[in-house]
């Protein structure tokens, strides 16, 4: 995993923490919802960048 994909990666899973944080702050379904897939886009794409990562290994 590249340096630069990890660290989109992670600002937008920590993106994602803060919308879902505000949104359960303003009672905003919506933008938690929103926040919420943010993170899982994240956290797929993270994974689907380690699958190449071990493929690259051998």
């Amino acid at each position: 995993m590249g340096l630069d994909d990890k660290m989109e990666n992670t600002g937008e899973k920590l993106g994602g923490k803060a919308k879902e944080a505000t949104g359960k702050a303003t009672d905003d379904e919506g933008l938690e919802a929103e926040g919420k897939m943010d993170q899982t886009k994240a956290d797929l794409k993270q994974a689907g960048e380690k699958v190449k990562d071990a493929f690259k290994k051998d």
